[in-house]
């Protein structure tokens, strides 16, 4: 495998091919809930998934902004390298004697930590929000839309939370709430519970980035993570940022949030570096990689300025976000974002995300959908 298709791969979703697309997607589909039963089923699974996230975190549903100021460093850049960027507009605003330049939220990332401060959470308290974002740079396919809606929390922690036993026991607190709304899903739908397609682990598989990559030290990272679900279908990858042993990180991971430089230790001893990570599954329906969340333990002073200094990007501390953290204004945090369509997709056993969202589609993947009996929403 060349280097350049490790490197191709590393920043999200990348720019994907619909003639690709076309022989991955099912050819055998039929949705198990009609429209009308598939709305009532996306706001029971998402009232599900709002009250026990709450409950198991000990979180409290905040409104969330759409739009921020430039200027104020809190909005989330998705990857390190500067390929996704937000939509940004100019708000005239009194004859342009007191304008606003202002941005389309692409996560609440940054927003939340500050957030923390300004609710008043105390540590082992935190929020959750029912946010909305657009990300632009996304290729469009059957679970990436430019509209993304995704359940982003935050909760605040102590400066001896920040350990890998910590973040494996909220990830697990997690995977309870997902796997409990799978089973609520199958009683309020038991057209849901078939035999062709089988019910999500009890339990998740932790494994390292790097302890992926041993296994498939030549294969690019989508590859690699399609590869390991087949064996776990089910499973958190830890360690997402740090360069690894190729020479490159598991996925560009933005600098000012995550924690990916600590040094931990595996199972057998090695250190690794990571705080983060993502939930992935095997998803029946589609037959590849479903991400679900992805969530870490955020950076404090010391591995923020680290992480900036590797990234050659250093003059973000100017902003206020950054200095709110190296003057430890705001509390210690681990947070992340589980995407909605995404796991109302996969609890639905739906083939696309345009099944459980309304958004934007090209017309090449709308046709390609309706010959192949999958009914996107518009």
């Amino acid at each position: 495998m060349a280097m350049t298709d490790k490197k191709a791969d590393l920043a999200g979703p990348g720019i994907g091919d619909y003639e690709e697309l076309q022989h991955t997607l099912p050819q055998d589909y039929a949705s198990l809930l009609s429209p009308k039963e598939t709305q009532q089923a996306i706001f029971a699974v998402k009232n599900y998934i709002e009250e026990n996230l709450c409950k198991e975190l000990n979180l409290m549903m905040v409104t969330v902004p759409l739009i921020v100021d430039r200027r104020s460093g809190v909005n989330d850049y998705l990857d390190r390298d500067g390929s996704r960027t937000p939509i940004g507009f100019h708000i005239a605003n009194d004859y342009d004697k007191n304008p606003v330049d202002a941005e389309v939220v692409q996560a609440a990332t940054k927003w939340k930590r500050m957030a923390l401060r300004q609710f008043d959470m105390k540590t082992g308290e935190g929020l959750c929000t029912d946010m909305r974002a657009v990300r632009k740079d996304y290729f469009l396919d059957h679970d990436h839309s430019a509209y993304v809606d995704q359940w982003d929390w935050e909760l605040a922690i102590t400066e001896e939370q920040r350990n890998l036993q910590f973040l494996k026991g909220v990830v697990q607190k997690i995977w309870k709430v997902i796997k409990g709304a799978e089973t609520h899903m199958h009683a309020l739908f038991p057209k849901l519970k078939t035999g062709k397609y089988p019910d999500l682990p009890d339990e998740l598989t932790f494994l390292h980035a790097e302890e992926i990559l041993d296994r498939y030290p030549d294969l690019p990272r989508k590859q690699r993570e399609t590869q390991i679900i087949q064996e776990y279908p089910a499973i958190f990858i830890y360690g997402i940022g740090w360069t690894l042993e190729d020479g490159y990180p598991h996925e560009m991971r933005a600098a000012d949030y995550d924690d990916w430089v600590t040094e931990t230790t595996s199972e057998d001893g090695r250190p690794m570096h990571g705080l983060n990570g993502d939930i992935l599954v095997w998803n029946p329906v589609t037959r590849r990689r479903h991400e679900l969340t992805s969530m870490g333990i955020r950076v404090n002073a010391t591995t923020l300025k680290k992480q900036l200094e590797l990234t050659h990007q250093l003059d973000f501390l100017k902003l206020p976000y950054h200095q709110a953290i190296v003057n430890n204004e705001i509390p210690l945090s681990i947070g992340g974002g589980i995407g909605q369509s995404r796991t109302q997709m996969l609890l639905l056993r739906k083939a696309h995300l345009g099944e459980v969202t309304v958004s934007v589609w090209p017309k090449v993947l709308k046709d390609m959908c309706h010959k192949k009996n999958i009914h996107v929403l518009d």
